[in-house]
């Protein structure tokens, strides 16, 4: 069993470009819109200059809803370079961020909207010179289905997914739990955790105890009231109205919306796209069974786990700070 806390950046905030050439080209596979999760990763992403996100893709439910949430976030950000894509609709899943949306559509945003998701995901893939980053932090039909049509394409793409639990469960249980990306669609993430392709998950495991609370979240609302950022403004609204609407939610009830934080889950996966740094990685071969539950099993794929934290402190100061200071040189991109 091999454990490692090599990284590929280091998470800091010095500017990464001096270390790497190009940042990482990454695609956002997400369901944004229900979990408020998926909110604070896309401005966690937004906020890394170690990655180049090249499309925002949704996934589950309503995928035109959850396409126009992710658009008005990045339109927050300044980013409607970046092209949101639909992904393939599925049965109704609760619209969390339906009173911050407000009347806002897709028809709204300036940038690139593709209603063929996939096939926006397909031509992405298919130019590309180099494997493509996946960050899969949803259930992922879309990802089985682009299996299923062309599997060639796996040799364009590095897998970094938040899905399932191995050790332990929500709320730090000492047993695994059937999580629910997995869980969602448990054939399409058996067919996507077994696929032939690099795979770096975050199950439960590493994930389900990152909170901002205390100091680091007191940064948060001391930082939007002293400049007014609207990203983060973008956050801390959806943080506010999602708890409104999901307040009996079981994995809610000791947590205060005016002091944490929900669970971060998401954010993980997207630090794992730069950095294993301060996470306990172990190659472990994993499985999905039929009823969504990931298994550490000899006849499974091996991939990389984020099994816990030698270092989650850090971790969660680079989340502060990252979310908390805007990128010193946004002339990369075109803000719009």
């Amino acid at each position: 069993m091999q454990r490692s806390s090599q990284d590929v950046c280091p998470p800091s905030l010095i500017d990464c470009a001096m270390l790497r050439p190009m940042a990482i080209p990454v695609i956002l596979d997400t369901d944004i819109g229900m979990d408020v999760d998926d909110v604070w990763a896309l401005a966690f992403l937004l906020r890394c200059p170690e990655l180049d996100l090249q499309l925002v893709l949704t996934e589950c439910g309503d995928t035109r809803y959850a396409a126009a949430v992710a658009a008005k976030v990045l339109l927050a950000a300044g980013r409607s370079d970046v092209p949101v894509a639909v992904g393939l609709a599925q049965e109704a899943t609760p619209q969390t961020h339906a009173a911050w949306l407000g009347d806002f559509c897709l028809e709204d945003y300036p940038g690139v909207v593709h209603e063929d998701g996939m096939a926006a995901l397909r031509e992405i893939l298919e130019a590309a010179e180099e494997p493509v980053t996946i960050i899969a932090i949803g259930p992922v039909p879309n990802l089985a289905a682009l299996l299923d049509k062309d599997p060639a394409l796996t040799a364009k793409v590095r897998l970094v997914g938040m899905l399932g639990s191995l050790r332990r469960g929500y709320l730090g249980a000492p047993k695994p739990m059937r999580e629910y990306n997995v869980m969602k669609d448990p054939a399409a993430a058996a067919r996507v955790l077994g696929a032939d392709w690099p795979i770096t998950i975050t199950p439960l495991d590493s994930c389900g105890d990152v909170i901002l609370d205390g100091n680091r979240f007191a940064r948060l609302r001391a930082a939007l009231a002293a400049e007014g950022d609207p990203l983060l403004a973008a956050v801390l609204d959806n943080h506010s109205g999602w708890f409104e609407a999901v307040r009996d939610w079981p994995l809610l009830k000791d947590l205060d919306p005016q002091l944490s934080s929900s669970i971060l889950y998401d954010t993980v996966a997207v630090y794992l796209a730069f950095s294993h740094r301060g996470l306990l990685m172990e190659r472990l071969p994993v499985k999905v069974d039929e009823r969504g539950r990931t298994m550490i099993d000899e006849a499974g794929v091996v991939m990389d786990c984020a099994m816990g934290w030698e270092d989650r402190e850090s971790f969660l100061d680079l989340l502060t700070e990252r979310l908390t200071e805007r990128l010193t040189e946004p002339s990369a991109h075109n803000s719009n």
